[in-house]
């Protein structure tokens, strides 16, 4: 058995509220030879109780925790993001449990960089939030659903450590890391709203349903750059289109009764 996860995996806590609960999935994250840690916006990082709680044999992967200002920065070179939730609701439709993630990470390993997000203690993540994940994870419970950050982050490493085991594996070639998603998707509401797809007042409902779709199909590097090209196409025709209907009134309007001198 391996002695470690492959460095291409990470655990990602967004806004962690207790430097205690730092320490902790630091110890649950060495137990199952996981080290890159990475801390969004942490709202207390007192270093001695985060490391008293790893404890020296984890305060390794708590000191070499990079910290990010935004979700959107500590997830852009990662190619596949798991996010974590109790809830479910119109933004959670796509639930998976951990055995199920797992294997499917598994078999990310060797091409993709994927990452663990896990939410603040007291809210999880926001519906902004899970639009950066691929998928989600939803760990079963009996009738309190409430796990602690380091208990959650235990479940999903364990299962990924055994996942990893496996002799045959499914091999899913490198996709497109979320920067490259982000801009395309950027660019899409830009097409989609300029030609009256979807409504200006409410994107990203639309946006959301093709989230949930392209996550589904797993884009590659060269997907995305297929889709942007055919977003571009789309918009110069549409400014070429409307150049050419403004030229063609004002060409309408010089070429008329009064533009003649005639009269009627």
């Amino acid at each position: 058995m391996p002695a470690c996860l492959p460095d291409n995996v990470a655990v990602v806590l967004c806004r962690p509220r207790y430097p205690e609960n730092i320490g902790a999935a630091a110890r649950a994250m060495r137990n199952m030879g996981l080290r890159d840690l990475i801390l969004v916006a942490p709202r207390d990082f007192d270093a001695d109780r985060v490391y008293k709680m790893a404890t020296h044999a984890a305060v390794d992967v708590a000191r070499q925790a990079v910290f990010c200002d935004s979700l959107a920065q500590a997830l852009a070179p990662f190619q596949y993001v798991v996010g974590t939730t109790a809830r479910f609701g119109s933004h959670r439709r796509t639930v998976s449990s951990p055995r199920q993630v797992a294997t499917r990470l598994a078999a990310m390993t060797a091409e993709n960089r994927s990452a663990l997000v896990f939410g603040p203690e007291d809210s999880g993540l926001t519906n902004k939030d899970v639009r950066f994940c691929h998928t989600l994870v939803t760990i079963p419970t009996a009738d309190f659903s409430s796990l602690n950050l380091a208990q959650a982050v235990m479940i999903l490493c364990y299962e990924l450590f055994l996942a990893l085991q496996e002799e045959k594996r499914e091999h899913i070639p490198r996709l497109a890391a979320r920067h490259e998603l982000d801009g395309m998707y950027r660019q899409l509401k830009e097409v989609l709203v300029r030609i009256s797809y979807i409504n200006p007042e409410n994107p990203e409902y639309w946006l959301d349903r093709l989230r949930q779709f392209f996550s589904r199909i797993g884009l590659r590097a060269r997907d995305v750059s297929i889709i942007r090209g055919v977003c571009r196409q789309i918009d110069w025709y549409g400014r070429k289109c409307h150049r050419d209907g403004l030229a063609e009134g004002a060409q309408s309007v010089g070429s008329g009764p009064e533009a003649t001198g005639s009269r009627s």
